[in-house]
């Protein structure tokens, strides 16, 4: 109900439809798919990679160009939801605390408006943030090495910094108990997802390890990058939208709206500040810090702060983490009336975002 209609950044489905015909290539340029990259005579490719699309291939195999790329959003979006839930038994069972933490991701956080739009962009985070839900629930429970692996793999190949969540899902898989067959069950689907990737890269552009980022034209001339691709010098802009960006106000209706370039942590999700509550003594909220602290300096440095987007969609990557912490935070005391009302506040903020953006084009930079 809140989407705002068919996108038109369907590189995935597009993607996907070549792949049920044979081909590791887009056939077609159409003008407004800015960021395709010519690979030689009628052959175009991208640079996100491929899970999404490969996640698509049945829904296109039998619903055709009926499947509009944003129903997969929405689909992963409402499955991420649920393994919240689970998650969340698995640290507390409370049932308080279940509905609590599964509405505060899928409408109390950014992740509502990512996928409820669907674009190449926010598909590959919403892809990434489920299968990183998949991986953190496995790993709170039975803990097998070859689904935690897999699940990771899948993260990876919809969103490659998440690479840097690699130490986290280590460290959960082997703190109980080290051998070779964990080992071996671990690495093998880590290994197969990159000899895929590799081979894929390979095919598009003779390179293995060229993902295709610096090939798109003329994108290190544009004025973000001017520092080259990643520097430390972008981190300030970054930190700016995430904790200090506010909303645009206006002196005539509708008086406030969103801002395209990003709008800070705060105002997006307030109940995240029970993150702050998660016992630092312990090892697993420790690494989850330390994996968001990675994730994000990668992030901070990228040139391009990730707009247009509503909030600050770059977080997004390392939400799972900042989730399992506020949970853990919020279970110490059990959920009281302060964590209703947060959690209201985040769903109203997200619902204006949500409605203004994508029902009335209430926005601007």
């Amino acid at each position: 109900m809140t989407s705002a209609g068919r996108t038109p950044y369907d590189y995935f489905t597009r993607l996907s439809s070549a792949f049920l015909t044979g081909k590791y290539y887009l056939s077609q340029n159409p003008v407004w798919l800015n960021e395709l990259i010519n690979i030689g005579p009628g052959k175009y490719t991208f640079v996100n990679p491929p899970i999404p699309a490969i996640i698509a291939i049945p829904f296109v195999w039998i619903f055709g160009n009926a499947f509009q790329q944003q129903y997969l959003a929405h689909l992963v979006g409402a499955l991420s939801i649920i393994v919240v839930w689970t998650i969340a038994q698995k640290i507390k069972r409370d049932i308080k605390l279940s509905i609590w933490s599964s509405l505060l991701l899928g409408l109390g956080s950014i992740f509502w408006f990512l996928s409820a739009t669907g674009s190449v962009w926010y598909l590959g985070q919403v892809t990434a943030v489920f299968f990183i839900l998949l991986a953190i629930n496995e790993s709170l429970g039975r803990k097998r090495p070859f689904l935690i692996a897999s699940f990771l793999a899948c993260a990876f190949f919809s969103r490659l910094q998440l690479i840097l969540s690699l130490p986290f899902f280590i460290y959960l898989t082997f703190r109980d108990s080290v051998s070779v067959k964990k080992i071996v069950s671990f690495s093998i689907p880590i290994a197969l997802f990159f000899a895929a990737y590799f081979i894929y890269n390979f095919l598009r552009f003779g390179n293995p390890l060229q993902n295709g980022y610096t090939l798109i034209a003329g994108i290190l001339n544009e004025p973000w990058f001017n520092k080259g691709q990643f520097s430390i010098q972008y981190i300030p802009n970054h930190l700016y939208l995430l904790f200090l960006k506010l909303p645009i106000f206006l002196k005539s209706f509708p008086y406030i709206q969103p801002s395209w370039a990003g709008m800070a942590i705060w105002i997006t999700t307030p109940a995240f500040i029970y993150a702050l509550k998660a016992n630092i003594k312990d090892r697993v909220n420790i690494a989850s810090w330390i994996t968001i602290l990675l994730v994000g300096l990668v992030n901070f440095s990228y040139g391009s702060t990730g707009f247009t987007q509503f909030g600050y969609r770059y977080a997004v990557d390392f939400y799972p983490f900042l989730t399992l912490l506020t949970i853990k935070g919020a279970a110490k005391t059990g959920i009281k009336w302060h964590h209703w009302v947060l959690l209201i506040l985040s769903i109203a903020v997200n619902l204006w975002g949500v409605l203004w953006i994508n029902k009335f084009g209430w926005v601007s930079f």
